[in-house]
């Protein structure tokens, strides 16, 4: 089944971002295919739905992504200062 997007939605792909104008199902066993026009260069590209994400859109509610903290990004911030419980008494 071949479904119209009116309007059209703002994706992410691993192409780049571009606009969903259709999206296809091919049925239970298949993922959707979302019929996406790059904003870059203006290609189409039919991308399967777990590689696409809605773009952000503040008016939506949808922020963009926070950064996943890794264990080297981690280590690279400087420790906060932790003062003692009481000032004075030192282990």
């Amino acid at each position: 089944m071949l479904t119209q997007l009116d309007p059209p939605l703002p994706l992410k792909t691993p192409k780049g971002d571009g606009l969903a104008h259709f999206v296809i199902d091919y049925g239970p066993e298949s993922h959707l295919m979302w019929v996406v026009f790059m904003d870059a260069d203006g290609a189409c590209w039919t991308v399967p739905n777990p590689e696409v994400r809605m773009r952000p859109n503040w008016t939506m509610g949808r922020r963009p992504a926070k950064p996943v903290a890794t264990e080297e990004s981690e280590q690279e911030k400087p420790q906060r200062f932790r003062p003692t419980i009481a000032a004075g008494t030192e282990a």
